[in-house]
């Protein structure tokens, strides 16, 4: 088989598809402010049941919230943020990526909430360290910080 003839086959035909797509799609540097998105990029989050792969946003400083508990940071992560509306808390997956990709962005002697409650022991919920990356849960009625995120799916 000639090089023209590897070239016109349907899978060369698609490597190169894939290859111009890859060249003209810019990923932005973990950590960049991103105007348009209203945060801080913290890097690529694989979907999960077949839903798209999404980039992670996440919130500046200025809009962390202090000394509140699991309940209401739930509701006040969901407040607008540079005009945009669909911030929340993030998964225990997503705070795992932000402690790991986003570290020096928060404060590394304090714990931060996660979106999700511990399925076994009601009354408590997940939180992240971003000191060791490691993660508990407590009750929600403790207070510590927490920092809101937003999705922007890649494939839509």
């Amino acid at each position: 088989m000639t090089i023209a003839q590897m070239t016109a086959t349907p899978a060369a035909t698609a490597a190169s598809a894939i290859s111009t797509l890859l060249t003209t799609i810019a990923i932005p540097r973990i950590d960049t402010f991103l105007a348009e998105h209203g945060g801080i990029f913290a890097g690529i989050v694989a979907g999960e049941n077949d839903a798209p792969d999404y980039f992670l946003i996440h919130a500046t400083s200025d809009h962390e919230l202090f000394d509140i508990d699991w309940h209401n940071s739930v509701e006040a992560a969901q407040a607008p943020i540079n005009g945009l509306t669909d911030w929340s808390l993030p998964t225990r997956r997503e705070a795992r990526l932000l402690a790991i990709n986003c570290r020096d962005s928060f404060d590394l002697d304090s714990l931060y909430w996660t979106s999700e409650q511990n399925a076994l022991i009601v009354g408590y919920a997940w939180m992240q360290s971003f000191l060791y990356g490691g993660q508990g849960y407590n009750h929600k009625s403790f207070k510590y910080r927490a920092r809101a995120v937003r999705r922007v799916f890649i494939i839509q």
